[in-house]
């Protein structure tokens, strides 16, 4: 999966995202084209994790799309390594830069998971050009507009939100070495011009995990991406 993975419409998820069960909207975005997924739980035990990362495994396979649809968790590296002790299809690791250091995820799940990392939000355009990504797979970067999924997204150290507009993002896909997925806030409007800037994919929480109809939402945003990308 490390050499074949789909940026192209990535969904982060967690239960305090949605009032549905986790795995019924995987399932409708997967359905509906969605071509990655993030577990993003941060007020869930390791075991409640693992269980949920279960379930998203078990119904992207009656999908058919293990091969094709990536399945990762937020942060926690003793989850990915547990849920795959466990028999359970979890493909990597995304952490941001506070988390576990890159080169010791890669030490642990070793050459063929994923790892995604959040890139920062000052010096983005510096630190994507002269960062070393031997150990990574692709760059998340956000948020595009202020979010209130993620109410840190875009926050430094004095306190203000930083949010990229459509020109850098342009930029930093020239110069970066490895993918990027480019999110927060995304909604349906943003999607042509996040294309036109060549970006690999973009993220979403709210706009499919906050719908009323998960798979039309999903739905949406997929074919607008085809339509401009």
């Amino acid at each position: 999966m490390r050499k074949n993975f789909d940026l192209s419409a990535y969904l982060v998820i967690g239960s305090e995202n949605t009032e549905k069960p986790v795995e019924e909207v995987v399932k409708a975005a997967v359905m509906a084209g969605f071509t990655f997924v993030q577990i993003r739980e941060k007020n869930s035990s390791a075991r409640e994790i693992i269980f949920t990362l279960k379930k998203c495994a078990e119904i992207i396979s009656e999908l058919g799309k293990s091969s094709s649809v990536a399945l990762v968790v937020n942060d926690r590296l003793d989850v990915a390594l547990a849920a795959i002790e466990r028999g359970i299809k979890v493909d990597g690791v995304h952490v941001g830069q506070s988390d576990i250091p890159v080169d010791v995820c890669r030490k642990y799940l070793g050459k063929n998971k994923i790892i995604g990392l959040s890139a920062p939000n000052e010096n983005l355009i510096d630190y994507v050009k002269n960062f070393d990504v031997k150990y990574v797979d692709y760059f998340g970067v956000a948020p595009l507009h202020v979010t209130p999924t993620k109410l840190d997204a875009g926050l430094i150290d004095d306190g203000k939100i930083i949010t990229h507009n459509f020109e850098e993002l342009a930029l930093l896909k020239k110069i970066s070495q490895i993918p990027i997925v480019v999110g927060g806030g995304v909604k349906l409007n943003d999607i042509p011009q996040l294309a036109a800037t060549n970006v690999d994919g973009f993220f979403v929480v709210s706009a499919v995990t906050g719908a009323e109809n998960p798979f039309n939402a999903a739905s949406k945003l997929i074919s607008e991406w085809k339509k401009f990308s």
